[in-house]
Parts: structure tokens; sequence; C-alpha cells
């Protein structure tokens, strides 16, 4: 912050504040300098860090307090209160954190500390090659991981994309819309990959993994040797079989590059039909109407997100799209597309200066296969994220695990869980036995209305509803014999950080 430029909050904490205005469990945000300072008070402890989320910069004085850690009421990122380190994606960057004094009565925050590294682990238990196959969120949060764990050895990362890993959940939201630069993208600068000595090879393909020799293959027939190989290959885009798609101006959204082609698209464009009533296919429109695009959403579904968040919150979202221009055709699909125009299967006809599919992804699991690890409707690992095959991991889109709060075995495409998931497995390939048990978390972006999501229901026999879905000010519990499985919310950032601790303190009993 420069001063003068942004009004600073609070009291100023070089002068003091009386312990008596910092109860026991209390945060209160003040300024150092030039800087937001959050004061937090655990028992006869107090620590500062800087005030907001590394993330997107969520108030953390509005976040949850669990143990010596804060969490992001926004986006659910989770910092140490001693040392600032993000301990949950999504974030990856550290809060600053300042040296406090108690005396007469006041509290004084009176320099900021210098970071220290994180001590190095025991040679011995971690392996001296590993092979990372996959750009996006595991991959790259397990890339990121070794690192900030101070581990010495080699680091290969292959991915199939034509830029470094990027900021994904962006791709349907701001950056789609117009209203984010490009440089918010890349989830770290090029640089840094050089100076982590993580050898990052873009544009390459693995072919098959060899478990004998313990090599990854590539497809120029190139070999690669680890001793703890991650397989994070993520998902890739439903392609529709659909009569003139392949002559028409077709787009679907995973990359960077798909991103882009449909911004350049969308420049000269009037008119576009979206296929895909979800997420993806809704942030998509929602982007688009933002751009001034007209939309069309098509989709065979009765409400939008119905499978997902039940009949009260699909109806609240088609109105508030439909509030904002754009218009449905559910309960129906295309059938061809010839030039500019849709013929539906209904036998209605759209025009359509271009089309986005967001119809779904199907987990890459065909280097695993290939293997012959165990699959499962996805790649299987045990609670360490572990797959069939000692020493290979996986993690993110492709991973089916045993979910300890709902019973089942899972699998999940929701952004963050990828990020974690890249973080344990990265602990467990350097000789940990940590179990991954977080709550699945993944949150919805649509024009002013963020929908925040925790925990997994793929089938539930009553939802709950406390508040007003259409005041935008809700929190919907998603249960099954009684039992809470999921909870969406609207604007209960609180609430929702609540019941992803209420699962955690389930999972562990």
């Amino acid at each position: 912050m420069v001063e003068g430029h942004t009004k600073l909050a609070g009291p100023d904490l070089a002068q003091g504040v009386a312990v008596s205005d910092l109860p026991d469990g209390g945060k209160l945000v003040g300024h150092c300098g030039d800087e937001q300072v959050l004061l937090v008070r655990r028992g006869a402890e107090v620590f500062a860090t800087a005030a907001t989320c590394t993330h997107y910069g969520g108030p953390l004085v509005e976040g949850l307090l669990v143990g010596d850690t804060v969490r992001c009421p926004w986006h659910h990122a989770c910092f140490d209160l001693r040392t600032g380190e993000a301990l949950r994606a999504p974030a990856f960057n550290p809060l600053a954190c300042w040296s406090v004094e108690q005396r007469e009565g006041k509290i004084f925050v009176v320099e900021k500390r210098k970071r220290t590294a994180a001590k190095l682990r025991d040679g011995n238990a971690a392996p001296d090659k590993i092979v990372i196959v996959g750009g996006g969120a595991a991959g790259f949060a397990a890339a990121e991981t070794l690192r900030r764990e101070q581990y010495q050895g080699s680091i290969v990362m292959i991915s199939d994309d034509q830029a470094p890993p990027v900021d994904r959940p962006n791709l349907s939201k701001d950056y789609l819309a117009g209203k984010a630069p490009e440089d918010w993208i890349p989830l770290r600068g090029e640089k840094f990959y050089s100076k982590n000595n993580i050898d990052l090879r873009l544009d390459t393909k693995a072919d098959r993994i060899d478990l004998h020799s313990r090599e990854v293959v590539l497809a120029d027939g190139g070999r690669i040797a680890y001793e703890r190989l991650l397989l994070a290959t993520g998902a890739e885009p439903v392609r529709l079989a659909i009569p003139g798609a392949e002559q028409s101006p077709f787009h679907t959204l995973r990359s960077l590059a798909d991103c882009k082609a449909i911004i350049e698209r969308a420049t000269n464009a009037r008119r576009c039909v979206v296929l895909g009533a979800s997420f993806i296919g809704l942030e998509v429109a929602a982007a688009l109407r933002s751009r001034g695009i007209d939309v069309h959403v098509v989709a065979p579904d009765r409400r939008p997100m119905e499978r997902v968040l039940g009949p009260q919150m699909g109806d609240f979202i088609r109105a508030l799209h439909e509030e904002k221009g754009v218009v449905f055709h559910l309960e129906d699909t295309a059938a061809s597309i010839d030039g500019g125009k849709m013929k539906l299967s209904s036998g209605g006809t759209l025009a359509a200066d271009f089309v986005v599919a967001g119809v779904g992804v199907r987990p890459r699991t065909g280097l695993a296969e290939k293997a012959g690890l165990k699959l499962d409707r996805g790649v299987a690992v045990n609670s360490f994220l572990e797959t069939s095959a000692p020493g290979i991991f996986a993690a993110g889109d492709i991973a089916r695990w045993p979910d300890p709060h709902s019973g089942e075995t899972i699998r999940v495409e929701h952004w963050v869980v990828a990020e974690r998931q890249g973080r344990t497995a990265a602990l467990n390939m350097l000789g940990n036995r940590e179990k991954f048990a977080a709550a699945p978390f993944f949150w919805s972006q649509h024009y002013d209305v963020p929908i925040n999501y925790i925990g997994h229901a793929q089938r539930w026999d009553e939802i709950s509803v406390d508040g007003d879905i259409t005041a935008r000010d809700c929190l919907l519990r998603f249960k099954r014999e009684g039992r809470t499985l999921a909870v969406a919310s609207i604007f209960r950032d609180l609430e929702s950080l609540e019941a992803e601790a209420e699962m955690e303190r389930q999972m562990t009993g």
C-alpha cells in the first residue's frame, strides 16, 4: 500500500492497543507503517500477520481461527499464525509476520520478521529423482511443495501444455470476462522454475511408464528416470460428436490457449451458443455476457446445476442468468451445426457466430492404464494417494481416493482439491505418511454472486435451507439419513468455513 492512495484502516498498532480490546480468540485489523496488519489472540499469545489472503486478497479478519491457524473466508486458504506459511491451497505465498510485545496492559506491533527457510529434510528418506507428469493444479502444487520443504533432489515436470501452470479457475471467470490482466494468470513466473531448479518441460507428452526400469518414456522416445513418480495428468473436455462441429467455430475451454481463442472469437462476434448448464458452461456464459455477447445455453438438464446443487438453487441460478440476458434451451441438445446455425433436437434453430461446449471432462487415465495400475473410474489410490504400484502416486482429477467423511471412494474435479492433493502427494513422496483427509471445496462465480461448496454429496434425501436463496443470503445442507454430506452457500462465508471445520472434526474423531 502507498500512503495517500490507500486509506489505512484501524488503529496504529505501533502505538499499541489495549489488551482488553483483543479478547481470547479475537481478531483486530490495524496498521503498522503503511501495511494493514491482523492481530489475533490465542490464550496468552498474540500473533500479527498480513491482513489479507495471498490468494485473491480476502479479508482474514472475517475468516475462521482453527488452532493456531487462520482460514480465508473467500476460498478457504489456511495460514499458520506463527510462521505465516500457507498450509492449504489455493494460497501458496506466505503471510508476512510481525513481532509483538505486550507491556503495561497494551499490545504493540514492533517490526516485520524476516522469513526463515524450512529445515532440510532427512536425506535418507527422500528420493534422489522425482518426476511429475502434468502441469496443472496438482502437478504445480507438488513441485512447489517439494522445494518449499527444502527437497534437494531432481524434479522433472512434464506437461503437454504449451504454457507454464496457470490459475485455471480464472480462465472461465475474470480473465475470460476481460476483468483480469494476463499477468494474473500464471501460478508463478517463468523464473520460478529455473530459480528453484525445476526442470519444466512444456509441450512434452509422456507415452508410457516402464515399471521395470522405473522410467517415464516420452512420445519422442526419450526416457526420464524416477524414484518417485506423481501422475497428475488431469482431465480433458468431453468433445461432442455433433455433425458439422468440425467445420464450425467450435471451442472447449481447458487451457490458456483455449481461453485466448474464445476471447479472439468474441472480439468480432455477436452471438454465442454455450452447450452445457453446469459450472464451466455457465461461468463462460456469464463472462461472455460481460463482453456484451448474446448468449444462448443449450442443455439436456431440467435446471442448471441441479445435479450438484439441487432444484431450488438451480432455479435461482437460471433466474440470475436470465436477469443478465442469457436465454436457456433446457431439456434440449444440439443436433447439428451448419455454418452460423445450430439445429436443436427439438427442431428449433439458433444463430451462432461461435459455440463453446462445457459439458464436462474425462479423467486422463491412459498413462496409468498402459502401466497396468488399478483403475476405478479414475486411478485408484490409498489414503496416502499412492497407486497400486509402490512409489507411484496420483493426484487431482484422475485420483479416486477413500474419503473419510462420506465413507465412499470419490473422485472430484475441483481445482483446490487438486492443489491440496498435490501437496499431500509431495510430502508422502518425501517419506511422510500423511493421509489426505481434507473436505472437498470449490467455488463458482456467476456475475457478482459467488457460490461456495464444501463436502461431497453424490446423492441426498434432504436439502435444508437456512436463509433466502433469492435474497442471495443462504446456506444449504445436503443430507442423507440425517447426516450432512455437503454444504453450499451464498455470502455465508464464515458458516461455510465452520462447516468445513466440523467435517474435519468428524473425520478425525
